[in-house]
This record gives structure tokens, sequence and C-alpha cells, in this order.
């Protein structure tokens, strides 16, 4: 996933959400205007055509957003960038909102379709193809580019948003760990295809994006078995997390912000041993919500499925 830190523009803020613009879409906006150059009777449609791409991307990015708020997530970030955009979308540990979260985003684009195909099939009834060829051209475009991004995104490969509903689906019968190593598995197989079509019809940019979902699938593929391992943790009594209702696990797996050390926060009651820092809040490593240690008493509910 891109750096907000490195190389990106704070464009705006709207709803609580800053939008950020990777420098690099510049560059490569540059070359997709020249690259479509002669589609149009002037460049300024080929600049109207990309900044079309980027209201669908960004429209496609606050689905995203809006609808992890609405399931009780946080999400305040979304930046832009060559291959698409990011939505920083943490949503609740569960398999349900964490689906709604992430088909959300190709929803807008479902939602898009019929309106500008729509507007697609007016022009075409009121001859603009012959009246006004430049703005037919451009409605076409801006209708196949949402119908691609489309059919591109709902690919079950991961991290695309396909590859993170079909992990999202599997999480409510194999658990959250297990779905995630399924996700990239199915998502290593779809990059090779992609692999294969990039040297087959010599397309760099293509091949491009195949790099980029592999060290994603691969990461995909790390955290799951990072999770596997997490999951077999022993579980401490007399605590509960009270979001998600579980036990807490046993050992120095909470990172002092302070000094970098380790430490069981349970056993020190939320204080490092090493540096003396308090800890107001702790924070569920199976849900990721924060409370303050007095709230986390009452039963446990045995782990999950992971």
């Amino acid at each position: 996933m891109p750096s907000l830190q490195q190389g990106s523009i704070r464009l705006f803020r709207f709803s609580g959400i800053d939008v950020f613009l990777n420098w690099s879409w510049f560059v490569v906006g540059l070359y997709e205007v020249n690259a479509r150059a002669g589609l149009y009777s002037s460049i300024a449609w080929n600049v109207l055509e990309y900044l079309a791409l980027f209201a669908i991307v960004l429209t496609h990015e606050f689905g995203h957003a809006l609808a992890c708020r609405q399931v009780g997530g946080i999400a305040n970030r979304i930046m832009l960038w060559p291959f698409g955009g990011v939505a920083y979308v943490d949503p609740p540990q569960r398999p349900g909102a964490t689906l709604w979260s992430i088909a959300a985003g190709p929803l807008v684009n479902v939602a898009l379709f019929p309106i500008l195909y729509g507007i697609f099939l007016l022009g075409q009834a009121q001859g603009w193809e012959a009246t006004a060829p430049d703005a037919f051209q451009l409605i076409h475009a801006v209708w196949k580019i949402d119908a691609g991004l489309l059919i591109f995104n709902i690919l079950p490969i991961y991290p695309l948003d396909g590859g993170q509903i079909l992990r999202s689906l599997l999480w409510f019968v194999m658990g959250r760990a297990r779905s995630l190593m399924a996700a990239a598995i199915v998502g290593f197989l779809g990059v090779g295809g992609f692999i294969l079509l990039a040297i087959r019809i010599g397309d760099l940019w293509l091949g491009a994006i195949s790099l980029y979902l592999v060290t994603s699938c691969w990461s995909g593929f790390q955290q799951a078995r990072t999770l596997l391992r997490f999951a077999k943790l022993p579980r401490r009594d007399g605590f509960a997390c009270p979001s998600c209702k579980v036990a807490p696990p046993v050992g120095n797996i909470w990172k002092c912000g302070h000094c970098g050390q380790g430490f069981d926060t349970f056993a020190t009651q939320a204080v490092c041993p090493w540096c003396g820092t308090q800890y107001p809040e702790t924070r569920c490593l199976d849900c990721g919500v924060a409370h303050p240690m007095s709230e986390w008493s009452g039963s446990a509910f045995s782990l999950r499925k992971s």
C-alpha cells in the first residue's frame, strides 16, 4: 500500500476525509493524455477524459470510506495514484463489516454505469456523434472507463476489491486468518495469468500492475501466517475486550511507543515495565478497538475460528 508521507500532495478535506494525490499521478497523466491525443480535436478533451477517470476513482474510494464509517470503522484518508486509489479504511474486524466496507466501492461504479450509459444513448439518439463529436466521444470513453474499472476491481485477486470481497465471504466459514490465506493463494493464481498476458502482449504497464499485485498477495499471505500463529497463543483469564468479548493473549505482544520494548499490558496494568509509560487505553489485538484497562473485565468468549 502506498505511503501518505512520501511524494503525495494533500488536495482537500471532505466530510472529515483527507484526499491526497501521489506525484506520479501527474507523470502518468501526461503520458496518458499524449497517448490518446488523436481521439479528439483538442487536447483539452483528453485532459477532461483523464479528470473524469480521477472523479470516478475518487467517488469509488469515498464509497469505501463512507461505508466503513457506517459500520463503525475508521476512514479518514484517501490517496490517488497511477494504479488507482486507496481508501485507508479500518472497519471492525467482523466479516460483515469488512464485506460492506469493500463492496461499497464497486457498488458506486455499478450505480454510475446506467447513468453514464443513459447519457450515451441520449447523445446517440440526439445525433451528438455528428453535431458534437468530441462531447459524444468523451461520454463514450467515460462510460467505458467506469465499466472497465468495475470489471477490473471485482477480479478475485487480492488486494483488488474482488479479492477482498472473496476473503470477506470466506471469513464467515473459514475465519479471519484462513480466509486471508485462501484469498492470497487465489490471488497468486490470478496474478500468474496477468504476468503471462503481459509477456504475451508486451505490455509494460500490465507488468507493473502485476508486480504490485504479486507483492500485495505475498504481504497478505505473510499476514495470514502471523494471524494463524497469533490464534494459537494462550488467552488470559479474567479479561475480555468490551467490543468483541474475546480474551486477550498472554505474552509480551504490546509494543511500547516510547521505548520500543514489548510487554504484557495486562500483567503490568497498562504500564510499560521498561520506561514506566502509562497507557490510558489498551488496543484489542483481535478487533483493533482500544478501551481503558478498567473496561477489560467480565466473561470472554472462546476465540473465534481463525
